[in-house]
């Protein structure tokens, strides 16, 4: 496994003609490595790779990075430019996308002679088809926030605070074993349903609201992503409509993900029909991204969205309608495309459901 995750990343050194790659981003890191910590770096090389880290994480790198020599340093740029000026490498690539101006200075100034170069995009493409191993670890993590949301929507009542209800779905999580909440849960409650990021606030839930909730766990470093839209008592006819168009809507979209579907195919399909419904104006958002060692990732599931579909790939399929004054619905699901369609990771029926 490592091996293929090192031919890949060795394939944008040889396209860049650098001696060596440089990873900062700890989602790298730790896809390379094995390294599940906070800090460190990694050097990945024609022939060899090194894991740098400092004296905090020695002990726990030589528990986790198996087959790799482990550098410690006392601080991140002094040891790394000492062992590529001990390895003689006069060309070296960084991730682009993720290296700061002043880290780039820095190593500039330690390493005269030695040409710094920019590895773009295609680093982000490291990740973007998932293994076995991975599939299922993110399937552990859709499934224990699935859960704990269906555990957690009997607290979801007239009088509950957005964020007491965000604490609970929380604390059911960790009860579901996952290591973390992947991001601020998003709890919008009726008008506030039109932020299409509005996270838990003081406000009140009452009754006949909708409210949008936007969760995710994460287990074994992976994420997961999901939401749903429920009312809190009794629905109208507006809002069963509104659920009903962003329902169609996400159907459309999911039932036509498989492998050589273009990612711009899928948007369009889910924009053009709640266009076709009036409501354009109010999906501003792309249709979807990609999830795995960090939360929002490659594959991007828009308008500018590039490349196909491919087996193996994990993304979301989330449109909503967002109308200021009035509030919003957004459905999302997280899907692992197969060989021949795809199979949901997330787990709660999309259908309105009456709390």
């Amino acid at each position: 496994m490592v091996r293929n995750r090192f031919a890949k990343a060795r394939g944008f050194a040889e396209k860049h003609g650098v001696d060596a790659i440089v990873f900062f981003n700890m989602s790298n890191v730790r896809y390379l490595s094995g390294f599940t910590g906070s800090d460190g770096a990694f050097l990945l090389g024609r022939d060899a790779a090194w894991f740098l880290t400092d004296s905090r994480y020695t002990t726990q790198a030589s528990l986790e990075v198996v087959g790799i020599q482990t550098v410690e340093y006392r601080t991140k740029l002094d040891g790394l430019a000492a062992l590529i000026t001990d390895q003689g490498l006069q060309r070296i690539g960084f991730e682009a996308e993720d290296t700061t101006v002043a880290t780039l200075r820095a190593l500039t100034e330690k390493l005269p002679g030695v040409e710094l170069v920019p590895v773009g995009e295609e680093l982000s493409l490291l990740r973007l088809v998932k293994e076995t191993d991975e599939l299922e670890i993110l399937g552990e993590a859709a499934r224990i926030a699935s859960e704990a949301l269906l555990a957690s929507l009997p607290a979801l009542r007239p009088g509950t605070v957005e964020r007491e209800f965000a604490l609970e779905l929380e604390f059911a999580m960790r009860r579901g074993r996952a290591d973390d909440k992947s991001f601020d849960f998003i709890v919008a409650s009726g008008e506030r349903g039109a932020l299409p990021h509005g996270r838990a606030s003081d406000k009140v839930i009452a009754r006949g609201e909708l409210v949008t909730i936007d969760f995710g766990a994460i287990y074994g470093g992976y994420h997961s992503d999901e939401t749903v839209t429920v009312v809190v008592g009794e629905s109208d006819a507006r809002q069963r409509e509104i659920y009903g168009i962003v329902k169609d809507a996400h159907d459309r979209a999911l039932e036509a993900v498989r492998p050589g579907v273009a990612f711009r195919e899928l948007d369009r399909l889910a924009r053009d029909y709640i266009g076709e419904k009036g409501y354009g104006a109010y999906f501003g958002h792309g249709l979807g991204h990609g999830v795995g060692l960090d939360v929002h990732e490659k594959p991007v599931v828009s308008p500018r969205g590039e490349g196909l579909v491919e087996e193996g790939m994990v993304f979301t399929i989330e449109p909503g309608i967002y109308i200021p004054g009035w509030g919003g619905v957004r459905i999302e699901d997280t899907v692992a495309v197969t060989a021949n369609g795809f199979r949901l990771l997330t787990r709660v029926p999309k259908e309105l459901m009456t709390v």
